[in-house]
């Protein structure tokens, strides 16, 4: 389970490695970690980043730094995605019509007003 998931893990480092150095510019990491389907805040996105050496001044991430704070992240299933019943529950109480629909109109009300 833990060489398919640093597989993985390696796999979506690798679309960001541009140099293909095995470094990733520090600020892809919230890009990577959304891509395996971890849904991180900014601020968690920053706590892992305290986990990880950065290289300085370049701010870039190696993936020997990476890979073992990471694959503790997806074995403790950590930054789940809200499940989609709470979703569905938030949408229809933004549908007040009942229509199964939001209008733009209304979605930029909801979203600006207090």
């Amino acid at each position: 389970l833990v060489a398919e998931i640093e597989k993985k893990i390696t796999e979506a480092f690798e679309v960001f490695d541009h140099e293909s150095n095995k470094t990733v510019d520090v600020r892809e990491i919230g890009c990577i970690v959304r891509s395996l389907g971890c849904f991180p805040t900014e601020a968690e996105v920053q706590e892992l980043l305290e986990k990880i050496e950065v290289e300085e001044p370049g701010g870039f991430v190696h993936l020997e730094h990476f890979l073992p704070v990471m694959t503790k992240v997806l074995l403790d299933r950590r930054f789940r995605p809200i499940p989609e019943d709470v979703i569905l529950h938030a949408f229809e109480a933004l549908d007040e019509n009942k229509c199964g629909y939001i209008t733009k109109d209304d979605l930029v009300k909801h979203l600006t007003e207090g």
